[in-house]
């Protein structure tokens, strides 16, 4: 079974300030979610021009790196 491969766009304003990011969990802000991911899955960060990169993770690594940056309530 082959696993789905997401790409997160981050765009930055000219401040390097996280202006957009894709997949973020409502309870961070774009820019704690982007130093989450590069503290998590640095590695897998593109940069792009125009103020622009890429994280190229599988859906599992997203759906994992999200539980882990909300703890949950119980």
């Amino acid at each position: 079974m082959e696993s789905e491969n997401v790409i997160i766009h981050v765009r930055f304003a000219p401040n390097a300030a996280v202006v957009e990011i894709g997949d973020r969990p409502t309870e961070l802000s774009p820019q704690d979610w982007f130093f989450f991911l590069s503290e998590n899955a640095g590695n897998t960060y593109q940069p792009l021009s125009g103020g622009r990169g890429v994280f190229r993770l599988t859906r599992q690594d997203v759906d994992a790196l999200k539980a882990k940056s909300v703890p949950s309530v119980a």
